[in-house]
């Protein structure tokens, strides 16, 4: 009987173990969902790395990364035109749909 009730209490510590390491997960940062850019919005990139480049498809000139961030300026289909801030701190194109949303 004893045994028994050890078993059973270990077996509760277990649950309220992984219970609470359930619930402190839940409280922290998950990545959040990629999302297209606002005009006039200072978004953060969610990307790993996102090149900022002189052009759409033009040549390359730096690198932003999460949590680094972009104001868009205006929108020419799947690209947005801006003001990089952190590394590159420059005006220029980045593909859209890769900041925090």
């Amino acid at each position: 009987m004893v045994t028994g009730a050890v078993i059973t209490r270990r077996g509760a510590a277990a649950t309220l173990t992984v219970l609470a390491i359930a619930a402190a997960s839940a409280f922290t940062a998950a990545p959040a969902q990629a999302a297209d850019g606002r005009v006039g919005v200072r978004e953060t990139v969610c990307a790993e790395s996102l090149a900022v480049r002189t052009q759409p498809l033009g040549a390359w000139m730096g690198v932003l990364h999460y949590p680094q961030t972009f104001l868009v300026e205006r929108v020419e289909g799947s690209w947005v035109y801006g003001f990089a801030y952190g590394d590159i701190n420059r005006r220029g194109w980045v593909q859209n749909g890769w900041f925090c949303g």
